[in-house]
């Protein structure tokens, strides 16, 4: 391969050190989050379990949203959007992990290692995004009631969601080239549960200035300038609340927006604490906690927590059992 390395002196050596009689790697071996082999059995069935709760949850909650006449407005298009980003992100992440568990090989091969980091990226950027979207869409809805359904409607529910999905795509593409450009040499072992930014640009035998500049700058606009901006819609919001004079109002005003509140504060803050600092900080032990917290956990616990502080949720969910108990109940033969 040839590198324009002659510019760049302390690159090239770095580059020439590491490269002398090693080849570039085929596959990556994923560690995991434990080396203990004790702690492998309970490793797996946990997130099993986590993973059949997040999928089977994130499913239902879009489900509803797209069938339930009910749930037909633009947060609840929104909240199904999400529930599909959500299973893609555990999707990418755990079930190759519980593969690895199964056939105890912990090998992953080299494009399937990027394609995984692709759609990890996409869901994680994108659901950032969305995130704050459905900020301001809860400030449309308690401060401009009258107008609500012309500021936010199907319309531009459909643009923003495909905009978003356009906009996640080429971050996660970007970040996918840029870390799979680089060279890998002999050190192949990730140390961590999947495929990552951070854990992957460890293992380069070359200088990761440039990646790391890439993904400060993405993670600061996709997280610090959308936690901002949510920030902002729900300072709004509150002002708007506290206008209201019945405490029943403010309370049915305050209960649209305590889920959303919930999910931001865990997402963000895991978000922001992985990617937003300096690389001298950086521990992958820590790291690896705290990747499974937004990459598995919040997945799982979206729709758990929207189901259960949310009263139109729960009886459309009622609907639809009664639908799929009525439609799938046996009927007795005619002959």
């Amino acid at each position: 391969m040839d590198f324009p390395l002659r510019t760049h002196s302390r690159f090239y050596n770095r580059f020439n050190d590491k490269m002398k009689n090693n080849s570039q790697v085929s596959d990556f071996i994923i560690l995991g989050l434990s080396t203990n082999p004790d702690l492998e059995t309970l490793v797996f069935f946990l997130f099993l379990i986590i993973y059949i709760v997040g999928f089977i949850g994130n499913l239902v909650i879009f489900i509803l949203s797209s069938t339930d006449s009910v749930l037909n407005t633009p947060m609840y298009f929104f909240l199904g959007f999400l529930s599909i980003l959500d299973i893609c992100s555990i999707s990418a992440t755990v079930p190759k992990m519980l593969t690895c568990y199964i056939i105890k090989s912990k090998v992953i091969s080299f494009y399937g290692c990027a394609t995984q980091l692709f759609f990890f990226l996409w869901s994680v950027g994108t659901e950032l995004l969305l995130l704050a979207v459905m900020a301001y869409d809860r400030y449309v809805a308690i401060g401009e009631p009258l107008r609500y359904s012309m500021i936010i409607s199907r319309r531009v529910c459909i643009n923003i969601v495909a905009t978003l999905t356009i906009v996640g795509s080429l971050n996660s593409m970007t970040h996918t080239y840029c870390t799979f450009r680089l060279p890998y040499c002999d050190d192949n072992k990730i140390n961590h549960f999947f495929c990552e930014i951070m854990p992957l640009l460890k293992l380069a035998c070359a200088d990761t200035y440039i990646n790391e500049i890439v993904v400060f700058t993405a993670d600061f606009i996709l997280g610090i300038c959308c936690f901002c901006l949510t920030c902002i819609s729900y300072v709004f919001i509150i002002n708007t609340i506290l206008k209201i004079r019945s405490a029943e109002g403010k309370r049915k005003a305050f209960s649209t927006c305590a889920s959303h509140i919930t999910i931001v504060s865990m997402y963000y803050g895991a978000v922001i604490f992985t990617y937003i600092r300096p690389r001298s900080s950086l521990s992958l032990e820590k790291d690896k906690i705290v990747s499974a917290l937004y990459a598995v956990i919040t997945p799982t616990l979206n729709p758990i927590i929207y189901s259960l502080r949310n009263k139109e949720v729960k009886e459309a969910f009622k609907r639809f059992v009664r639908r799929l108990v009525k439609h799938t109940s046996l009927k007795p033969c005619q002959y």
